[in-house]
């Protein structure tokens, strides 16, 4: 992590400093240009102010000595200038090319070279660039109209010096511009690569830690010796080991009931076979035998709650779809009739949906059978011998609903909330023979589909009690 980080800060640290780099050189450039133009233009000025008329209307000029300072050629800095009177004037000097003009020198020296277009106004410089004796230079020109007694002149004044001392000084402070920024990177670079060491040495120490547990740790990491950038993401690690914890406690409740729950029926499976075994009479044996088939039976379907508890209890989702429950009720009370004749119970259907042909839901069809069916599968096995058994769906209020519900023994209020727990069967333990699973798959199982499961008081028994209704409840399907 840390060479990653170190890969996409120091680059791009170098790259902003190398641009920052180039728009100083620009800005060195510019203001040496500048200078330099501005020296090289006051001479130019001068030979311009110094230009006057004779008696005879003729031009002559007169520089002042400061002026012939100025234009004194220096080592690796050699000046030039020209003045030039054009004859004849031209209507409008601004604008147009010099190179064409006749003209005829009043000072300086032949051949400098000229600016390709003179400005607008006079007075006004143009710089340019040019060769002169194998001199690349820098020019500046400015023309200028004279008035004197009736007469009209024009001239141009061209100053030039040689761009070897700009270029050595641009140069020079090139380079020293370079070391600096050269030395800044890096020293930018070893900040960029300290300070992510050192910000990254609570997330090493972090990962040793973590690296270190034993498999079976699961207490919270330790929020106090982290930075307080990365507290959020040390929360969010415990919050995840906690979830992670209440599940591998859940499983390890689970098999811990389960593996009881299995091993009564095979203790009592295993005694009744060694029972069969020693006992010589036939009819003895077959009882036994009998005995054995029963709780196999019951075995079976323990170990089928088992498994639909621990698939309702996974994350796994089924796929959802359209679900008719009116329909899947229906079904389901024709599935359990056959075992309801067994006990003497009247299982039966009643049509509660006010007319509606459908009652359509979004869920998983095999998870609400499920639900459906041990909701159903309950009520046969508590209700009691000869108890009457109703299931009907409908819909109100935006939810669907389906419910079963008895003339049975019934369900004591204050263990209502209690009996969705595994292995709960009311507080009581003559009440049928299930193995208290039922009501928590059927939960799970709505839970899995956004529905809930409530347990109200149901119709009347023969003695005056009251039943058990157990209702679904589901969010209805919408367009």
């Amino acid at each position: 992590m840390h060479f990653w980080l170190l890969v996409l800060l120091i680059p791009g640290t170098i790259v902003l400093l190398l641009i920052d780099s180039w728009s100083d050189y620009q800005v060195i450039s510019r203001l040496t240009r500048e200078v330099y133009d501005t020296a090289l233009l006051e001479p130019a000025k001068v030979l311009e102010t110094s230009i006057e008329f004779n008696e005879d209307g003729t031009l002559r000029i007169d520089p002042p000595f400061y002026a012939q300072a100025m234009l004194e050629s220096k080592a690796g800095n050699r000046k030039y200038f020209r003045v030039e009177e054009i004859d004849p004037p031209v209507p409008q000097l601004g604008g147009i090319s010099a190179l064409g003009l006749e003209n005829k020198t009043l000072a300086g020296m032949e051949g400098l070279p000229k600016p390709g277009v003179l400005p607008q106004r006079e007075g006004m410089p143009v710089f340019y660039n040019g060769m002169y004796r194998n001199d690349e230079v820098r020019m500046v020109g400015l023309w200028r109209d004279l008035h004197y007694d009736g007469g009209h002149r024009q001239v141009l004044v061209l100053v030039g010096e040689s761009l070897h001392l700009r270029l050595t000084t641009q140069q020079e402070a090139w380079r020293q511009g370079l070391f600096r920024d050269a030395r800044m990177i890096l020293v930018a670079v070893l900040l960029v690569w300290f300070s992510v060491e050192w910000a990254l040495r609570p997330l090493g120490r972090l990962r040793r830690e973590i690296r270190a547990r034993e498999v079976e740790n699961l207490m919270p990491l330790d929020v106090e010796e982290v930075p307080r950038e990365i507290v959020p993401l040390v929360k969010a690690v415990n919050h995840h080991i906690g979830l992670y914890r209440q599940v591998l406690d859940k499983e390890a409740q689970f098999l811990a009931d389960a593996s009881h729950q299995m091993r009564t029926p095979l203790a009592i499976m295993l005694t009744q076979a060694q029972y069969a075994r020693r006992e010589p009479d036939i009819q003895r044996v077959r009882e036994s035998l009998d005995a054995i088939v029963r709780q196999l039976g019951r075995t079976s379907r323990l170990t089928e709650q088992l498994l639909s508890l621990a698939h309702a209890s996974g994350k796994v989702v089924a796929p959802q779809g359209k679900v008719d429950l009116n329909a899947l009720a229906r079904d389901i009370v024709l599935q359990y009739l056959p075992l309801a004749r067994e006990r003497s119970q009247d299982l039966g259907w009643a049509d509660s949906n006010q007319g509606m042909a459908t009652v359509l839901i979004l869920g998983s069809e095999a998870e609400l059978h499920e639900s459906i069916a041990n909701l159903v599968h309950n009520a046969i096995n508590h209700a009691g011998d000869g108890s009457s058994i109703t299931v009907s769906a409908g819909a109100e209020e935006g939810r669907a609903w389906v419910s079963v519900r008895d003339n049975g023994v019934g369900l004591d209020h204050t263990l209502r909330d209690s009996v969705f727990a595994r292995f709960d069967r009311g507080g009581a333990t003559d009440r049928g023979e299930g193995s208290g699973l039922g009501l928590a798959i059927a939960l799970a199982y709505a839970e899995r589909n956004r529905g809930t499961i409530a347990l109200r008081d149901g119709d009347v028994s023969a003695d005056g009690g009251c039943g058990l209704c157990a209702i679904l409840w589901l969010p209805l399907w919408r367009e």
